[in-house]
């Protein structure tokens, strides 16, 4: 059978909490399941649709929005990107949402996955990445590698798309620990005009705040930097009202995440029209790790410049504790 998201490769590992698992697709090397012992970790879709939101999907060589396509380089040249976000007139996610990748090695327990990004309309680089996936005795871990592999100083910051949940548990309920310093303020169109320290404001998520952080209070769809850095680490996450958590790490190159927050996330089994709409939804949250955030070519802000035949490589992954185990 043909799924909308490629062929489906299934990782599996025996942990102490009890059997690890995961389901990533060949489209966009996205995450589509991840669950311990039988408890989701992220909120999974169906292998018969494409995935809602962009859940789990790669998003290289830039996350988030790059303002009407264009960015200048450090010559002054002008470049425009095709639109991919036409209501709000964005470039947004990058260039492989819609690509296959290529299977470069496999085990039981992980996987990985190889695409290139070529010469193209606004972006004159050709790059080969990879992204390796495997399952840890605590969760998922996610190696990018970025190879330049022609001339010049190729852009490139990387994000990836991720739902959280907790087993059974409405996600509503989950509580919610942003680790950051600082808010990203947008404009109408979710492009960046500034930063704002989150002390005394409704974006003072960080542990030990005042504020509620429980997710059905929240209406999101916003980025933070200067995350906190501890032990070479930077962590977001939700917690569970038995303790239970789920939590997004990422190396000192993720500097910033995006939270994105939606009732409408198609439920597992509902029935999607011809206009996209499920006639089944529940609410969901993607916890998106960084490099850079929106408009990071113009910016400069995160962005990393991979020089003509070098390596760079950023880690992330999925982390679960409290779990008893099996």
């Amino acid at each position: 059978m043909t799924f909308p998201t490629g062929e489906q490769f299934e990782l599996a590992l025996q942990t102490p909490s009890g059997a690890l698992r995961a389901v990533i697709t060949e489209l966009a090397a996205g995450i589509r399941e991840l669950s311990i012992d039988g408890v989701e970790l992220v909120q999974g879709f169906d292998a018969e649709i494409a995935p809602p939101s962009c859940a789990g999907v790669v998003l290289m060589p830039w996350g988030n929005r790059i303002p009407d396509g264009v960015w200048v380089d450090a010559a002054g040249t002008s470049h425009q990107l095709a639109i991919t976000e036409v209501d709000l007139n964005n470039a947004i996610h990058g260039l492989l949402r819609f690509a296959p990748y290529r299977v470069v090695e496999r085990s039981d327990s992980a996987i990985t996955l190889g695409a290139q990004v070529f010469p193209q309309l606004g972006y004159p680089f050709h790059l080969d990445t990879l992204v390796r996936y495997e399952l840890v005795a605590d969760g998922l871990s996610v190696t990018h590698t970025v190879r330049n592999v022609a001339a010049g100083d190729a852009p490139v910051t990387v994000a990836s798309h991720p739902f959280l949940k907790i087993g059974d548990v409405p996600t509503e309920e989950l509580q919610l620990t942003v680790n950051a310093d600082t808010h990203i303020d947008v404009d109408e169109r979710l492009n960046p005009t500034g930063l704002s320290a989150v002390d005394g404001t409704a974006f003072d998520l960080r542990a030990g705040s005042p504020l509620s952080r429980r997710v059905g209070d929240l209406a999101l769809d916003d980025a933070w930097g200067d995350s906190h850095v501890v032990d070479g680490e930077t962590a977001h996450s939700l917690t569970a009202p038995d303790g239970r958590r789920v939590e997004i790490w990422g190396d000192e190159n993720f500097g910033y995440v995006q939270v994105y927050i939606t009732p409408t996330f198609p439920a597992r089994g509902s029935s999607i029209d011809e206009h996209g709409t499920a006639d089944a939804v529940v609410t969901a949250i993607a916890i998106e790790p960084m490099t850079g955030p929106a408009d990071a070519y113009n910016s400069g802000a995160g962005l990393t410049l991979v020089a003509s035949g070098e390596d760079w490589v950023s880690q992330w992954g999925i982390r679960f504790a409290g779990f008893p185990s099996a």
